[in-house]
């Protein structure tokens, strides 16, 4: 009797074990739950208006966006977008698709803005342009293969002079040669239109001049800047092309002049002009 006392006494404590063991492991995930909780806490008090935008580029135009020999995407214009970026504390993701490429991904909304050393002109503003403040001041000028006979713009008569497709040079191009009596020649890259003029495909070609003075020295290319063929210039802008846009204009004017004020400006150009 006694034994059947103490079966039913310990089976009785065992149940009562098992059952608190139970009751334990079920309440067990309440502390989870709270840590959930405290997670969504976290989560709802990150900024709700950081910004993200799709930036387009061009793929060449050394020293402002070009690869480096790490295979790297550098640049004046990346780095100024990377500090203003960060000084105004949106991100944002760079694509290198070539000049008309960036420009027509801007126009059908692919991309927000652009920057890709692209010259404030009043022509491009009247077709749909939205600039930020200038950047950078550049003129544009006419360079030969370092053993040209040409010396200057009255030489080109009868000839065909070369210039990349939509850009600044190429407007300074076409603005003379009527007056000079020149063909042009149209390239999508700024590399094959320097190879064409070392080939005597054209005699000459029409860039910027910070770009074509980089190039030559970087490049060891056997071509000659005629610095006497220089125009007045334009500074370059960062540009979108809808009023929808303007958020990230005034974002990056306000990051431009940030960065021009703690010296990071001055510090990117040195970096890439000396």
């Amino acid at each position: 009797m006694k034994k059947l006392l103490a079966a039913a006494l310990i089976g009785a404590m065992t149940m009562t074990m098992l059952v608190g063991c139970g009751a334990k492991e079920a309440a067990a995930p309440a502390p989870a739950a709270e840590a959930t909780e405290e997670k969504a806490e976290e989560t709802a008090e990150a900024p709700a208006d950081a910004k993200s935008f799709i930036i387009a580029t061009d793929t060449v135009f050394k020293p402002f966006e070009y690869t480096d020999e790490s295979g790297n995407f550098v640049g004046i214009d990346v780095d100024i977008l990377a500090a203003i970026a960060e000084d105004q504390g949106f991100t944002y993701d760079l694509q290198s698709l070539g000049w008309d490429s960036a420009i027509a991904a801007c126009q059908a909304g692919q991309a927000d803005g652009m920057i890709a050393g692209a010259s404030i002109t009043d022509e491009r503003k009247a077709s749909g342009w939205i600039f930020s403040d200038g950047y950078y001041d550049a003129t544009q000028c006419m360079t030969v293969a370092a053993d040209s006979a040409i010396k200057g713009f009255a030489d080109l008569k009868g000839t065909t002079v070369g210039v990349k497709t939509g850009t600044q040079g190429a407007s300074y191009a076409e603005s003379l040669k009527d007056e000079y009596g020149f063909e042009i020649t149209y390239f999508e890259d700024s590399p094959t239109m320097y190879q064409a003029v070392l080939g005597g495909q054209v005699v000459s070609c029409f860039e910027d001049t910070p770009i074509m003075k980089a190039s030559i020295q970087e490049g060891s290319l056997a071509l000659t800047v005629l610095d006497d063929t220089q125009n007045e210039g334009a500074p370059y802008g960062f540009a979108v092309f809808s009023a929808d846009k303007q958020e990230l204009v005034d974002l990056f004017n306000a990051g431009l002049k940030n960065i021009k004020a703690n010296g990071k400006y001055d510090e990117i150009v040195a970096k890439y002009l000396g």
